[in-house]
């Protein structure tokens, strides 16, 4: 029996277009923060590599919320703090909630990225926190004098060669880096002062020592809002029916088959990629993973 034409559109999905189900986009920072993606920085946090991404995220229809899933031991202030101003900027120019979710861990950078939140949310065993500054390196004078080499360095600039790891350290030089260690300490203690305002539950002095912590425990502080994963809450929030889209940071062609912009043999290939496992395993591993 043929169908009427007004029994044909009652059968068609009408409801889907007039009532869309919500839509939340799903953003992940995993990595180490770090500027630019390179062989040796390969798969880094950087603004360069996530900005196209971020703003698909905030372009999705029928958007209610832009969810960041942060799993990150930090990295680059810079990098942390332009990743953040333009997920900042979206949000308000957009007038859209953005809620943070920490994973394994969203310490030092990776705090500052979760700060984008207007909301945080962990897991009971998230390490959260590690709001400090920190820089490393090696004192290789004695090993160098050991085996008879002349370190040859010529500058134009009387601070051109500080903290040069083959001479000995100079309390001048320390100083000069202690200032610097100090002026982005304080550009993120007033991040997280201006983010999380009055929800902060203990002196400044424990909070901004480079201490971390549990999820659970940074709930207590003021650190964190609450237990929860992106889907739960999400769900909880928005109903069942909520949309969660996944966006990501895209590959083009040629670097997807040719994997273009890697070092030409396999040497440097080889050792590009274990500098690069030392430096993330030690990122890592400061928060025993």
């Amino acid at each position: 029996m043929a169908l009427t034409v007004a029994e044909m559109l009652k059968l068609l999905p009408f409801e889907r277009f007039q009532n869309p189900p919500p839509v939340v986009g799903v953003f992940r920072l995993a990595g180490v923060i770090a500027a630019g993606e390179s062989p040796l920085r390969r798969g880094a946090l950087a603004l360069s590599g996530l900005a196209a991404a971020i703003e698909r995220a905030f372009k999705l229809r029928n958007l209610k919320a832009v969810a960041l899933v942060v799993n990150s031991p930090g990295g680059s202030p810079v990098q942390s703090s332009l990743i953040y101003k333009r997920i900042r900027a979206l949000a308000e120019e957009k007038e859209i909630p953005v809620i943070a979710f920490a994973e394994d861990v969203a310490a030092s950078g990776g705090y500052w990225l979760a700060c984008a939140g207007d909301e945080i949310h962990v897991d009971e065993s998230s390490i959260i926190g590690s709001i400090g500054v920190i820089s490393a390196g090696f004192g290789l004078q004695d090993l160098i004098a050991r085996h008879g080499i002349e370190r040859r360095v010529h500058t134009a600039g009387g601070s051109k060669s500080m903290l040069d790891p083959f001479v000995p350290e100079k309390e001048e030089d320390v100083k000069r880096l202690q200032a610097v260690h100090e002026a982005i300490h304080e550009a993120f203690k007033d991040l997280v002062r201006t983010r999380r305002a009055d929800k902060l539950k203990a002196p400044e002095d424990e909070l901004f020592n480079g201490e971390f912590w549990t999820g659970k425990r940074a709930i207590e502080l003021g650190l964190a809002d609450g237990i929860g994963e992106v889907r739960g809450v999400m769900r909880a929030r928005y109903g069942k029916k909520v949309r969660l889209v996944g966006v990501g940071a895209r590959r083009g062609w040629l670097q997807r088959r040719f994997g273009l912009g890697q070092l030409e043999g396999p040497a440097e290939r080889w050792l590009a990629s274990f500098a690069a496992a030392v430096e993330q395993r030690y990122m890592w591993s400061r928060y025993g993973l």
